[in-house]
């Protein structure tokens, strides 16, 4: 059985970087054949995918999103981290980080986490 779990702080304050990591257990981001994505929900908004990173470390990141963020990993810890930069009240969301397949969507997610921008 797949899990991901959430971890990071709550509230971060505006033109910060917000960092949050995603640890897996029961597959290995190292060879697992499948896409690390971060995902978030703004308040009474959609999901909104941010990116993901493959078991070779390649990224790729929505294009909205592409200027502020970037996905790195630890194979050792068998982690994920997002670090989305100069964020702001705009960036107050739930986090999901979750495991796509090619093509056929995220088949694993995370709890959650809230992450609220503000000072």
């Amino acid at each position: 059985q797949v899990q991901l779990q959430e971890s990071g702080p709550g509230l971060v304050k505006p033109s910060q970087t917000l960092s949050l990591t995603c640890s897996v257990s029961g597959g290995s981001i190292a060879t697992d054949d499948y896409y690390w994505s971060w995902i978030r929900q703004p308040p009474e908004k959609g999901l909104e995918w941010i990116g993901y990173i493959d078991r070779s470390g390649s990224t790729y990141y929505s294009p909205s999103l592409k200027s502020r963020t970037s996905i790195s990993r630890d194979t050792s810890k068998n982690q994920f981290t997002l670090h989305l930069l100069s964020v702001t009240p705009e960036d107050t969301a739930v986090y999901y980080c979750a495991r796509r397949i090619n093509g056929a969507g995220d088949d694993y997610w995370g709890q959650g986490t809230q992450v609220t921008v503000s000072s």
